[in-house]
């Protein structure tokens, strides 16, 4: 049996920012959103692999989703949902 699919509240790109922006813009996205909504981020930044899980788990927020994907020319990107404890 497969998981159900989540479906996003809201979606930021934060590609070809640098840290601290992908996680202010996810901290900014999280305070407006309600309990149980979903955001789901895009990111090429490196650092937000440390830095979202830690958010997460310290704001007790629920990290769903930690992928590393490429686009269509290979560049890696990241890829997160991120649920609002």
């Amino acid at each position: 049996m497969s998981e159900p699919l989540v479906i996003p509240t809201l979606q930021i790109n934060t590609r070809g920012l640098r840290c601290p922006e992908p996680v202010m813009m996810l901290h900014q996205a999280i305070r407006k959103s309600k309990s149980g909504d979903v955001v789901e981020v895009f990111a090429t930044d490196n650092s937000t692999s440390w830095d979202i899980p830690k958010f997460c788990m310290h704001l007790g927020h629920e990290l769903l989703l930690q992928e590393e994907v490429f686009d269509e020319v290979g560049n890696k990107e990241f890829h997160y949902l991120v649920q609002k404890g």
